[in-house]
């Protein structure tokens, strides 16, 4: 498989929608298309295999279960992982577990965008306190509106429309030079990393409160083999009765 340049651009442009941090540009929202479950599938559609990127996409979102961005902070970027690394490694033919050691590194990658994206919308604000200090309100419309995410757009979708268009061939030379036992290695690492997703989630519930609901969940799906949608239907449904009764009233 290769990327063309009009799905590199797309590949970019999918990143960008989940990076902005402005809601109303789609109808999901930047924090569902951040995670790489939604990017991953969606980069899957742009390369004309949906299934496999919802697949990849998923194995990455496993590591990031329990991410959190507190206070404008972002120690990872979850949607450059889920973005990229579903693009790379549908185009290298690996498998999710070595998809996974790709896009981890690809994530701490993502810190520097984020970066360079606070510390340069800083100036927009000054331009904001000038132009209102004025009472100029059309151009402090514009301003806030438009020059941030014009600024945004730039950084993110041509960095990694780039990377995706020319990177796939390194991917695969590099994967191939590592044939055998080291990339056995990589599968298994691939393979402990959503483990340590899915313990931050169980510490984070670790509560009297609502582990009894995750051993609900487990004995359902051990005993009456139930499918994961069906357990996520059921579990929506018994949270929406636990909250009408014990919340409601507050």
């Amino acid at each position: 498989m290769e990327i063309s340049f009009i799905q590199a651009i797309l590949i970019g442009i999918i990143y960008y929608l989940g990076v902005n941090g402005t809601p109303w540009l789609t109808l999901l929202g930047s924090t569902i298309l951040n995670r790489p479950l939604i990017c991953g599938t969606m980069v899957g559609v742009v390369l004309g295999d949906p299934m496999q990127g919802c697949i990849i996409g998923a194995a990455i979102n496993l590591p990031y279960l329990a991410y959190i961005s507190a206070g404008g902070t972002v120690p990872v970027d979850p949607g450059l992982a889920g973005t990229l690394g579903t693009a790379l490694a549908l185009v290298s033919g690996v498998d999710p577990q070595v998809a996974v050691t790709l896009a981890v590194p690809i994530g701490l990658l993502g810190t520097v965008i984020w970066i360079i994206h606070m510390t340069v919308d800083i100036s927009f604000l000054h331009m904001v306190d000038k132009v209102a200090s004025k009472g100029d309100v059309n151009n402090l419309g514009r301003i806030h509106l438009f020059f941030p995410q014009v600024f945004l757009f730039i950084i993110s979708v041509i960095p990694v429309a780039l990377i995706a268009y020319f990177g796939a061939d390194v991917i695969r030379s590099l994967l191939s030079s590592i044939s055998g036992k080291p990339l056995h290695v990589l599968q298994v690492i691939g393979g402990v990393l959503p483990a340590l997703g899915i313990a931050m989630i169980l510490k984070s519930i670790n509560s009297s409160n609502t582990m009894i609901f995750y051993a609900l969940g487990c004995l359902l799906a051990v005993y009456f083999n139930l499918p994961i949608i069906a357990l996520a239907v059921f579990g929506f449904i018994v949270a929406f009765i636990y909250t009408q009764l014990f919340f409601k009233n507050n």
